[in-house]
């Protein structure tokens, strides 16, 4: 079954810390660029960080940036998100998703060829006291 599976959400205190981790079955990751993106009630999707397929260009968003640090272990199938001094603003669903047609990654932007178009399931994000 191809798919994309997201875990390592759950309720953090804030200034916490917590290690996000997409694994792919099905198909190989490593052809792919990654990209992270969360929703919050009420908001509009965000992109959060994107990692490439090949050199391991990251790119952040300005809102986690120096806090949120994305890697990929090919032979695991997998990217990682490790969120440290969570603050209550990142309370959301993060998603991995891939961009089959493509993505360019640099330290300024990510951007699909077409779009990402293949997404995981979400894991839950909270950040409270």
């Amino acid at each position: 079954q191809v798919q994309l599976v997201e875990s390592g959400g759950g309720l953090v205190q804030p200034g916490g810390s917590l290690r996000l981790s997409c694994t792919a079955s099905g198909f190989t990751l490593g052809y792919y660029a990654i990209g992270w993106f969360r929703q919050a009630p009420g908001k509009e999707r965000e992109g959060v960080s994107c990692i490439s397929r090949s050199d391991g260009t990251t790119y952040y968003a300005d809102s986690v940036k120096g806090r949120f640090t994305i890697s990929r272990d090919n032979d695991k199938n997998s990217v990682y998100l490790q969120m440290n001094s969570l603050e209550p603003e990142d309370t959301a669903v993060y998603y991995c998703a891939v961009g089959t047609h493509g993505v360019v990654v640099s330290t300024t932007s990510c951007r699909p060829l077409r779009t990402f178009d293949f997404w995981g399931q979400g894991t839950q994000v909270t950040v409270s006291s």
